[in-house]
């Protein structure tokens, strides 16, 4: 799927922003963390949208060469390369806050397949070709490789999702209707109503970037140029249309087991899970919950302990 070299200028205008200092903070703590491994930083997510960074969890994404130099832990690095990718939690103190961020480790490599259609599942395409900030970039190279793997995830998309909505469509429907069966392939807590504000959010980006890959994913399409804006006709067969309804539903099946194994996997690799855990309770149910440092080195023994108390003061029924 050849990219419209429009479409990576596009993206990239929009992506090339500098992080706050509280997010600058962030990413210096994971750089030192990660080393010479780190190649890129990825801002995405609510905080992202609102542009506000202290009052939420900053949803980042690192790029590394390679897992193992990534890690000092064989362990670490053998989780991230079978079931990409390992999430962090990490705080630190701004001016008397805390800034907080929840970061997945991912290697270019699996950055590249994972926004293109040889990736089956929507995880990352289905997240990249949302307005992504790029913070940090090792080289011109490696900013080059993440901007094309922004505007491949925009055509990974609307292929796959095209085939799922109406001939005559908006860009609006489209966006719509896919983030829908993108967050349904997954264990994801956001309403209905959530995922909708996402187009509204950014809709001179959707709209934009719809308008340059529509050309480019491969079915026949004509712009109509209507008294309520610009929607598009296009051309899909039946076959292709019966074909996505069964890969889509494959792919929540599969996405579903993904997000379980993953929560899993979180167990061993999620640093720092309990800290997050208690921050999400006083957060949304206003409980203070306290566990001692001994139990946070061990997470299983935490969860349980903190689910007693948690219970024990209210914070849930």
């Amino acid at each position: 799927m050849e990219i419209p070299s429009q479409l990576i200028t596009a993206i990239s205008r929009g992506s090339e922003r500098s992080a706050s200092p509280a997010v600058r903070l962030l990413i210096d703590a994971i750089i030192a963390r990660h080393g010479k491994a780190a190649q890129a930083i990825l801002f995405y997510g609510s905080c992202l949208r609102t542009g506000d960074d202290l009052d939420g969890l900053v949803d980042l994404y690192l790029l590394v060469d390679n897992y193992r130099a990534a890690y000092a832990s064989r362990i670490q690095a053998f989780f991230n390369v079978l079931l990409p990718p390992n999430v962090y939690y990490l705080e630190r103190e701004f001016e008397g806050q805390v800034v907080r961020t929840k970061y997945a480790v991912l290697s270019l490599a699996d950055f590249q397949k994972g926004t293109s259609k040889r990736w089956f599942h929507s995880y990352l395409w289905g997240r990249f070709c949302q307005p992504t900030a790029l913070l940090y970039a090792r080289n011109d190279e490696v900013a080059r490789l993440v901007q094309r793997g922004f505007a491949r995830s925009v055509l990974t998309f609307m292929r796959r999702v095209l085939p799922r909505v109406n001939a005559h469509i908006t860009a609006r429907q489209m966006w719509h209707r896919g983030l829908e069966l993108s967050y349904r392939a997954e264990l994801r807590a956001e309403r209905p109503e959530k995922r909708a504000r996402l187009f509204d959010a950014a809709p001179d980006y959707y709209e934009n970037v719809t308008r340059i890959a529509m050309n480019a994913v491969g079915f026949p399409a004509e712009i109509v140029n209507g008294t309520d804006g610009i929607s598009y006709r296009v051309g899909i067969p039946a076959w292709v249309r019966y074909l996505s309804r069964l890969t889509w539903g494959l792919r929540a099946m599969q996405g579903k087991l993904l997000s379980a194994l993953r929560l899993l996997k979180a167990m061993a690799t999620f640093e720092g899970g309990v800290d997050y855990i208690l921050w999400k309770i006083e957060r949304h149910s206003g409980v203070t919950v306290d566990i001692e440092p001994r139990l946070k080195r061990r997470p299983l023994l935490a969860m349980w302990v903190l689910t007693w108390r948690l219970y024990r003061r209210g914070g849930f029924r």
